[in-house]
């Protein structure tokens, strides 16, 4: 890619499914033009992972400032509300932000705003956890349900809990947003889209990657704090591998479930990414093959 077309006082935004580079993309910028590499996945918040969630190395932190990645405790809240309210201080903070991640919510809320919705009481988490998810989506307003990925029981069961505990339909919420942060026109705005076939075998590549970079000897250290319903422990791989270490699967079951799941959460990212980022500078391929 080439960077001049960047100025190197533009925030920049690299969106982009797992795997696709878009972490590469990002130090390269930071190197050439300055800046401080700010973290948009979800799962890369957390300090029980770094192998498994394919966080950056130690070595590449070390090459220009990374913010946001593995300061949240494994059995801690965060929520893309919690995630706003990080990278606020950091957008005031003089240094140009390069963010990066495959968390499109993180993305939308920083773009789009984010509506001020109060915490969900835990009784109301523990009853939606109760309920399958067509109960759930039974309850939701047309509006909301439209919205939403209807596949996605967390991003239900959100909008269940938010209408449960207010009164009020996500989606009205939503229509009452105030002014983003960052708006994506003030922005050099990038969102990687690979090939299909050349993104999965660098996701088949990788894994392979991080097995032998220790990510089962990362999982078993976390064995005896894991809990499934933890959002920590829903990083993918974590379920899939701890299934080997309890015994319910093989090595080789335990990888290739995995892989399969990482391609799916690729292909729902890359369906958001569609939808959502229209109007972003897609970047289809890499010079680099790496992954």
């Amino acid at each position: 890619m080439d960077l001049s077309s960047i100025s190197p006082e533009q925030p920049v935004l690299i969106a982009g499914p797992t795997a696709s580079g878009k972490s590469g993309l990002a130090l390269e910028i930071a190197e050439q033009q300055g800046g401080v590499i700010i973290n948009a996945d979800a799962s890369q918040v957390y300090s029980c992972w770094r192998v498994i969630t394919a966080r950056p190395p130690a070595e590449e932190e070390a090459r220009a400032p990374h913010r946001l990645y593995g300061h949240v405790r494994y059995d801690a809240a965060y929520s893309a509300g919690h995630w706003l309210r990080e990278v606020e201080p950091l957008l005031r903070g003089g240094a140009r932000p390069i963010i990066v991640g495959g968390t499109g919510l993180y993305f939308m809320a920083l773009t789009q705003g984010m509506a001020e919705i109060p915490a969900t009481p835990a009784e109301v988490r523990q009853e939606g956890d109760a309920l399958p998810l067509d109960r759930l989506l039974d309850q939701l307003d047309a509006a909301t349900a439209a919205r939403i990925d209807t596949n996605n029981r967390a991003r239900v069961q959100r909008a269940w809990e938010v209408l449960r505990a207010t009164g009020r339909p996500l989606a009205e919420w939503q229509d009452t947003t105030p002014a983003p942060l960052l708006p994506p026109e003030n922005c050099a705005a990038f969102v990687m889209r690979p090939d299909k076939d050349w993104l999965e075998e660098r996701i088949r590549r990788r894994f392979a990657q991080m097995m032998g970079a220790g990510a089962l000897e990362e999982i078993r250290s976390m064995q005896d704090r894991y809990d499934p319903a933890l959002p920590s422990c829903k990083a993918i791989g974590v379920p899939e591998l701890m299934r080997f270490l309890t015994g319910q699967c093989s090595r080789e079951e335990a990888v290739e479930d995995a892989a399969v799941a990482t391609r799916r959460y690729a292909k729902r990212q890359r369906t958001w990414f569609r939808s959502k980022m229209k109007n972003w500078t897609a970047i289809h391929s890499k010079e680099s093959d790496s992954p």
